[in-house]
Parts: structure tokens; C-alpha cells; sequence
């Protein structure tokens, strides 16, 4: 059975990862969407690392864990959000002020909430991890 949401399953099977204490995931299948947002976890030093590898299907991507996510999930559905409304949406889905990351698919791309704030600019909260 294949799940109908890829990036949920890929942030489901890396937070299972992580509770259980492996150091190595493998996500299937690969998508753009979810190596922009293993992009945002290695530059918010969440993941040691990660990488495409090709295997003739839609591909895959191994993932060096380091026990840094306490919790990361997809959320669903995904809303809007201002350049301005960040706050509201740290308190509904971060545990505390300043801690933990949003992931935002905005006009410039995907990137972190912190990021889309200093840039000025709005889009939709795919993701968030802690």
C-alpha cells in the first residue's frame, strides 16, 4: 500500500527514525519538495546530511540522522500565511518561542519561517520540526 501524502510519509519515517535512535534513513520516494525541506533541516543543523541516490524509479534519499528532532511532521492542510502572521502560527504548532523551525513554500522557494520573515514575504506552512 503507498501512502497519498510523500512528504508525509518521509517526515513520519525520519521522526520514527529518530525516536528509536538510527542514524541512517532511507526516504522513498524522492520528490523536490521533500529534498528542498531536508535542505531546510540540514541548514537549521536538524540532519548531518542527506543524499539523492538514483535507483531507476522515482529515486530515494538516504538521510544521516544525529538525534537533534525531538518531533517534525507535515501540516496538513497547509495554510496561508502572511509576512507578518509567523507568530501565530509558532504558537500553534512550536512548543516555545524561538524554538523549533516552520517550513514555508513561498514564491522564492522553500525555506524556513525565520528566513520568509527577514525576506518579507508570505506563503504556505508545509512543515515543522523541533
Amino acid at each position: 500500500m503507498t501512502g497519498n501524502d510523500p512528504l508525509a510519509d518521509a517526515l513520519s519515517s525520519i521522526d520514527n527514525a529518530e525516536g528509536v535512535g538510527h542514524l541512517k534513513q532511507v526516504v522513498q520516494p524522492a520528490s523536490n519538495e521533500i529534498g528542498s525541506v531536508l535542505e531546510v533541516f540540514y541548514d537549521r543543523g536538524y540532519i548531518d546530511g542527506f543524499q539523492h541516490v538514483d535507483d531507476g524509479k522515482a529515486g530515494q534519499f538516504e538521510v544521516e540522522l544525529k538525534g537533534a528532532i525531538n518531533e517534525c511532521g507535515p501540516v496538513k492542510p497547509r495554510y496561508s500565511v502572511g509576512a507578518d502572521e509567523y507568530e501565530k502560527w509558532e504558537k500553534r504548532f512550536l512548543p516555545a518561542r524561538d524554538y523549533g523551525t516552520l517550513i514555508v513554500t513561498t514564491s522564492q522557494g522553500v525555506m524556513s519561517h525565520y528566513e520568509a520573515r527577514d525576506a518579507g514575504i508570505g506563503g504556505q506552512v508545509i512543515a515543522y520540526v523541533y
